[in-house]
């Protein structure tokens, strides 16, 4: 296979070292957020804020300039101290771009994090008031929030030895409105039963690193996304989960220039909302 004739170190990785970090980490303005109305802040790969009159919610949030050896190439739209007070932290899985021990330890004050089956204990000792690990389609409440895990195709190890650990994806409802952070994935046929199960208005779906080392299938790549988003029954499309960590070989701005050349054949290219890190736009 061609993978195999490639080098991600010396195609990838070196180059990175020698690539300087784009963005700017400027203080944000979020705004008022009434009642029935959505905030959505993306910070980076795949870190949200998501934002409604009463809660701020945090998915996934990684500020770390590095993944090991991987440099980060683009900063978080914002500097992690200009957080508003965060209610509730939802994490998809273990994996180092996701879950981030030193990003968590300073977001945790005292709130609920929620994480899938078998990676609670990763999140216990950070500060958190309790640590809610879900299986699929189960669902935990905060107030007028509604959180539920959905099935992913994807991984869950954070090591060699805990293939024990769960991964997927999250659906928050509030107010009749649904917001669906899939997490990683590659395409798999369960986006049309999350779309049976839930009423997703607001799709984050991954579009990056479907070109990796180990030729693993488990990212989608940008056309699979696409298909994904009507699968769903969705009615925006945000992409995500590209342009800030090199994960695989193809370059940092292919990924979202697919998606729009596939969403244009697929005539929605109106549905793409392709967010800016750290500016917030309200839905």
């Amino acid at each position: 296979m061609a993978w195999h004739r490639r080098n991600f170190l010396t195609q990838v990785l070196i180059p990175s070292l020698f690539t300087k970090r784009s963005g700017d980490e400027a203080a944000p303005r979020f705004p008022e957020i009434k009642p029935g109305e959505y905030g959505i802040t993306w910070i980076g790969h795949a870190s949200f804020l998501v934002q409604t009159h009463d809660y701020n919610v945090l998915i996934d949030p990684n500020w770390a300039r590095w993944l090991k050896v991987i440099k980060r190439l683009k900063q978080p739209g914002f500097e992690i101290h200009h957080l508003p007070d965060i209610d509730l932290v939802l994490v998809t899985h273990a994996h180092f771009d996701h879950l981030d021990r030193r990003t968590l330890r300073r977001i945790a004050s005292d709130q609920p994090i929620v994480v899938p089956v078998g990676v609670g204990n990763l999140v216990h000792d950070l500060g958190f008031n309790i640590v809610h690990e879900l299986d699929y389609w189960q669902t935990v409440r905060l107030g007028s929030l509604k959180i539920s895990l959905t099935p992913c195709h994807h991984w869950g190890a954070r090591f060699l030895a805990d293939l024990h650990r769960g991964f997927g994806g999250f659906v928050i409802e509030a107010n009749g409105r649904a917001i669906f952070h899939c997490g990683d994935s590659a395409y798999f046929p369960g986006f049309k039963e999350i779309g049976e199960r839930h009423d997703i208005e607001i799709a984050l779906l991954p579009i990056g690193a479907y070109d990796p080392p180990s030729g693993r299938e488990v990212h989608m790549n940008p056309e699979e996304a696409v298909q994904a988003f009507l699968e769903l029954r969705a009615k925006k499309l945000v992409p995500m989960h590209y342009g800030t960590f090199r994960l695989g070989y193809e370059p940092l701005d292919e990924p979202l220039s697919r998606l729009l050349s596939r969403a244009r054949e697929a005539g929605i290219h109106d549905d793409v909302l392709v967010m800016t890190e750290g500016q917030p736009v309200v839905l």
